[in-house]
């Protein structure tokens, strides 16, 4: 019985160490990951405020010759944010960037467009310059303000049209319609807004929320991080690695 007694105080003992062994190497491993991604935070606001404050001379000419088109995904909590989402227009009119689309999953940001426009100068709904004289002043800056009903509803009435177009009553055969058809219906239908070249999330979820996906067939999507901390250095940046990139496109 002594014997079993002493043999159970050891394996007790010797498990006790183990799990204190165990839980001290995760507050280690925890300790050195939280300093990496500190040091990791630092040097990202370290370089954004350089990027900001001028100080890097290669990002204080961008070529936007192939960012023709940018589109904003806001998170729906982040939407209503709009102080902020008109801070980042105003910082993409000052960088040079000429067409913006905004876009959250509910139409928040559609909803709030007159406020938003009211803030911004030199800004002008998008669909209005289409339908009437496209801008002249280099200074001016388009924006479409879109959300997921928008996507939605232009698709179906685009299969509607392509439906009425090639496919007669009481055929019935597979139609396979080609991307270009698929263009030229969203087009015929007033829904042929460009498509973006780069697209920015702003908001917790690494993905597009819903974005119209007929529109991001060859879009870069880069997640941004959470809208209230935004930072300018960071936008230019993304910017700027996207104007750096070849672009292919299958060729």
């Amino acid at each position: 019985m002594d014997l079993g007694g002493e043999m159970l105080k050891g394996f007790c003992w010797t498990t006790q160490v183990g799990y204190l062994l165990v839980l001290l190497l995760w507050y280690i491993l925890h300790f050195i990951v939280s300093i990496w991604y500190l040091a990791l935070s630092t040097a990202q606001v370290l370089e954004s405020y350089l990027i900001s404050s001028g100080l890097l001379k290669r990002y204080k000419a961008i070529n936007f010759d192939t960012l023709k088109y940018l589109a904003i995904v806001v998170d729906n909590e982040e939407a209503h944010q709009i102080s902020k989402v008109t801070e980042l227009l105003q910082w993409l009119a000052s960088a040079g960037v000429k067409n913006v689309c905004l876009y959250d999953t509910e139409g928040l940001l559609k909803s709030s467009r007159k406020v938003i426009l009211e803030k911004l100068s030199a800004a002008r709904v998008h669909a209005e310059v289409i339908a009437d004289v496209p801008l002249r002043n280099p200074k001016h800056m388009t924006v479409e303000f879109a959300s997921y009903s928008d996507g939605k509803e232009a698709v179906a009435k685009a299969a509607n049209l392509l439906f009425a177009k090639y496919i007669s009553d009481g055929d019935q055969k597979d139609q396979i319609f080609t991307e270009s058809q698929l263009t030229e219906a969203l087009k015929a239908i007033g829904c042929g807004s460009p498509d973006p070249d780069l697209l920015l999330v702003y908001g917790p979820a690494r993905c597009h929320m819903g974005f119209s996906a007929c529109r991001i067939r060859y879009t870069e999507i880069v997640h941004m991080g959470p809208l209230k901390s935004m930072k300018h250095g960071s936008l230019i940046k993304a910017i700027r690695k996207f104007t750096m990139v070849r672009q292919n496109y299958g060729k």
